[in-house]
Formats: structure tokens, C-alpha cells, sequence
């Protein structure tokens, strides 16, 4: 199924709130800090110590950690639902502590947990939603958000037969009935099926290019490589990493060669097990160099000097999987 996604920007409760003018950030964090007092016997818990982290609006960025990092304490202090201990955190331009009002008519946020009333339809959570932001009944936008995520026809229906996707999609609508400028989605894919999840890729795509800025957390690393264009690692409240996706796709130096050979060969010879290669059955070898010091072609000549003829070939680029487990290893 194809989401289709129209967005309007002349909502007044939006307008009076958010300046002509935007921002160049979206969302602007400076040392930022939250600790937990601790329960009796336990010391106090850090949850962020000195976040910096400034998202340039109009972009999708990804934030990505362990379970336990600090990024739901993050996206809470910017929902304005707990209290930093320390520094700035600024929506739209709008200090979230300082000017909450404001801050919250810049966010819509989707939570990962599915917290709809049972009882309630599509239509009368969006309508009941609009109407805690002051939006007009002359001026929701319902039906269209409907709409939008494919829910016309389930719109009288009780929330509680909704599939888990349709629910999924009735949480974004949710966060969309003011049109924020910024919107978070933590997990949004969780739990659904590859086909929910590639449309979902395609609406988020969708809303970025309509103006709204997206910040995505999730453990789906190939969802963070396909969207994402800057990516920041939070590990034990700590940024580890806040860059473009393909300046940390660089950060490691690391590619994987397999060849495909034209016999079989029953044992590795020894002069390719001296230059790195492995055997991995009797017609393919494969070999991890680093291309900023070695070339592919004398890797390739040892072969042909073992008489072999080399009939396929491919090379496996390190991904953000593999950025990811090196620096939160490193991290911790």
C-alpha cells in the first residue's frame, strides 16, 4: 500500500505561533544534562551529560543508541514531558522550558508504545487532538490527515480493531493535526511488516519533502542508511558521533572481496593464506583489506599465480551497522 500525504501550512493556531521567518535550526541542544535521583540505596543516574546537537531544518536526522543511551530522555525533554537539569534545548527557535507554548506547536512527536483509546475512532482522536492545540473546527484538517494515511474507510471504526500498522499510521496523523515543523518519530517501524515499512519510508520521504523536518530514532540500521542524510550516535548519554551519513560511512576503513573461482580447489595455497585470503568452499576465496593502504590488484595477482582464474567478483562497503557496533563499543 502507497501512502499518499498532503500537508498544510495555513493552519492558524501554526501560524500565530511559529515566525515568518524560519530558523536555520530546527532544533538546537546545547549541554544539555539530565539526572535521575536515585531511589533509596542507589546513587543519582545521568541519563545525558552535555548533549550538543544542532538539526538543520528540512532534514532527516537520525538518532540512533543502545537501549539504555539516553535517547528517550532526549525526545521527552524536547516534548516538554521531563524536566532537563542543565542547558538548552530549543524547538523551532523556542526554548522548550522557557517558552513551552510556543516549543510544543513547532513538535509533534510519535512514541514508539501504540497509546490510542480503545474507544475512541480515528476521526474523534484526531478531532480531540486538534482541539487540545486549539485548532478550529472550521480549520482541522481531519479527513485530509485521514486520508493521508490510508484510514477513510476505518474512520468511524473503534481504534481497537485497528491493525497494529493502522494504528501505526493513526499515531503520525495524530502528531500532525497542528502541522508541527518538526516531527519526531521514535520507532516507527516497530513491529510492522516489510511491505507497512517501505510505505512507511516512502510518507516520511514524503513529509520531508513537503517542508517538515524529521528526527527518526530506531534499531533498524537500514532504516537510518536509507532515510537519513545526518546521523548522530548516543551511547551511555554521551554523543559519540553527529555527522553526515556518508562522512561516517568513511570513518571506516573497511572492505570485504570475494572472488569466484573457475575450479575447485580443495586447499588454500599458501602463498593467498599469507596475503590475508580465506576459503570459504572450494570455489570461493574472500579477503578484508583496507582500501586507503592496499590496491585490488595485487591481492588479485597472488590468485592468478596459483594458476586460478578469477570469474566473478564483489566487494562488500562497510554499512552503518558496522559504524554503529564500533563506536558504541568503544563508547562503552
Amino acid at each position: 500500500m502507497r501512502l499518499s500525504f498532503l500537508i498544510f501550512w495555513n493552519l492558524p493556531v501554526t501560524a500565530s505561533l511559529i515566525p515568518d521567518v524560519p530558523p536555520d535550526l530546527a532544533v538546537e541542544i546545547c549541554g544539555l544534562i539530565k539526572t535521575y535521583r536515585g531511589s533509596r540505596g542507589h546513587l543519582p543516574k545521568k541519563a545525558l551529560k552535555g548533549i550538543d546537537l544542532k538539526i538543520p531544518r528540512g532534514s532527516i536526522y537520525g538518532l540512533l543508541g543502545p537501549n539504555g543511551a539516553g535517547k528517550s530522555t532526549l525526545i521527552n525533554i524536547l516534548a516538554g514531558l521531563v524536566i532537563k537539569s542543565a542547558g538548552t534545548a530549543k524547538i523551532w527557535g523556542y526554548e522548550v522550558e522557557a517558552q513551552p507554548r510556543r516549543a510544543r506547536s513547532a513538535i509533534g512527536v510519535v512514541p514508539q508504545e501504540l497509546n490510542l483509546d480503545a474507544f475512541f475512532t480515528p476521526r474523534a482522536l484526531l478531532d480531540m487532538q486538534a482541539g487540545l492545540y486549539g485548532v478550529p473546527k472550521r480549520e482541522r484538517r481531519t479527513d485530509a490527515l485521514l486520508q493521508a494515511v490510508g484510514l477513510t474507510k476505518n474512520a468511524e471504526a473503534y481504534a481497537r480493531t485497528l491493525s497494529g500498522g493502522m494504528r501505526r499510521r493513526l499515531m503520525i496523523a495524530k502528531a500532525l493535526v497542528h502541522t508541527p515543523p518538526v516531527l519526531v518519530l521514535d520507532e516507527p517501524t516497530a513491529g510492522v511488516d516489510v511491505e507497512l515499512r517501505q510505505s512507511l519510508w516512502d510518507y516520511v520521504r514524503e513529509l520531508n519533502a513537503a517542508g517538515t523536518t524529521i528526527l527518526l530514532t530506531t534499531h533498524y540500521l537500514e532504516e537510518a542508511q536509507e532515510l537519513c542524510d545526518r546521523i548522530a550516535i548516543i551511547n551511555h548519554g554521551e554523543l559519540v558521533a553527529n555527522d553526515s551519513k556518508e562522512n561516517l560511512l568513511r570513518r571506516i576503513d573497511n572492505k570485504r572481496l570475494t572472488i569466484t573461482v573457475d575450479r575447485d580447489a580443495e586447499v588454500l595455497p599458501e602463498t593467498m593464506r599469507a596475503a590475508g585470503w580465506e576459503r570459504l568452499d572450494a570455489r570461493r576465496f574472500s579477503i578484508a583489506y583496507r582500501p586507503s593502504q592496499a590496491a585490488v590488484a595485487p591481492l588479485l595477482r597472488v590468485v592468478q599465480m596459483n594458476g586460478l582464474v578469477i570469474v566473478d567478483l564483489t566487494t562488500e562497503e562497510t554499512d552503518l551497522e558496522d559504524i554503529f557496533l564500533q563506536l558504541t563499543r568503544k563508547a562503552g
